[in-house]
């Protein structure tokens, strides 16, 4: 009888292990692939609509492209940009760094400033930036990094390090949330109703309401976690990074683990022409894992 609850046992575990293996959101025996590795920092990975992944290589102030074709193409210095985001016309917002200002970009290369300043003082620095689909609007965060390329006084200059919000229909720029430490990682559901911010600082990431008006109500801890960049996927599943990419499903609960052999992850993205490669920015390198779940357009 002993034997029989044992064999039962064993049996179950490989049940079980094999049903897991089956709900994984990663694509069967695929690796993590490194795909570049000539850069000093990357950032900011966001794909376009056909699928093509922007990044940044922000100490060297350059924006790279990896083409659906596998191809690495330089687009352009943008003010050291570090997070980016394309708005609803195609255009390429960046968190400018050197000047600490949003910038929105063409895919011709030319620029305008999206927001130059907060009450007549310099921002700490743009960090990283999201679009409500359904609205136009554009949350960004702006935490203090010292930045030894900056000429300005390295003070913050702000009252505190804010989430911001720009309403779409005057451009104006107000503050959508003061209670952070230091605020980063930014990402929206498609839907334009939830919005996930994490606070680096205080090892949290929150998820909030989003009102008609672009107001954020019912604010709640999503997970004891923070992260630097963010992404989410058709199943609203959302991806945090730091040491390697950490996964959870929409009631903030873990269900996967990525581990990169970079010393920081930076940020994460899903690209290709499915949008089911994910693409992840980690300390000198570009990487990619490819993937069962699709990204958002």
């Amino acid at each position: 009888m002993k034997k029989v609850i044992i064999v039962i046992s064993l049996s179950m575990l490989f049940i079980l292990a094999n049903a897991q293996r089956t709900r994984s959101i990663i694509v069967s025996g695929a690796n993590v692939e490194k795909l570049a590795d000539e850069f000093s920092f990357t950032e900011g990975p966001i794909a376009d609509r056909k699928g093509n992944v922007y990044f940044t290589d922000q100490p060297n102030d350059l924006v790279y492209i990896w083409t659906v074709g596998g191809k690495l193409e330089k687009f352009g210095s943008f003010g050291r940009a570090n997070g980016m985001y394309f708005d609803r016309d195609g255009r390429l917002l960046t968190c400018s760094d050197m000047d600490n200002q949003l910038w929105s970009v063409g895919m011709d290369g030319s620029h305008t400033v999206l927001v130059a300043d907060f009450n007549g003082k310099a921002l700490n620095g743009p960090n990283d930036v999201w679009v409500n689909p359904k609205t136009g609007g554009i949350y960004f965060t702006d935490p203090l990094y010292r930045r030894n390329y900056w000429t300005r006084d390295p003070a913050m200059q702000q009252e505190g390090e804010y989430l911001y919000y720009i309403k779409p229909e005057c451009k104006t720029v107000v503050i959508a949330d003061k209670e952070y430490v230091k605020p980063n990682g930014i990402i929206g559901t498609p839907d334009g109703k939830k919005l996930y911010v994490a606070d680096i600082g205080d090892n949290k990431t929150y998820v909030y309401d989003i009102m008609p008006d672009g107001s954020l109500v019912n604010k709640k801890l999503f997970t004891s976690m923070g992260s630097d960049g963010m992404t989410i996927d058709k199943k609203g599943n959302i991806y945090l990074t730091g040491r390697g990419v950490t996964v959870f499903n929409s009631k903030g609960e873990q269900i996967e683990h990525i581990p990169v052999d970079a010393r920081w992850t930076a940020n994460v993205c899903f690209g290709g022409k499915n949008r089911k490669t994910l693409f992840i920015t980690a300390s000198q390198g570009l990487y990619s894992l490819k993937m069962k779940v699709k990204g958002v357009k």
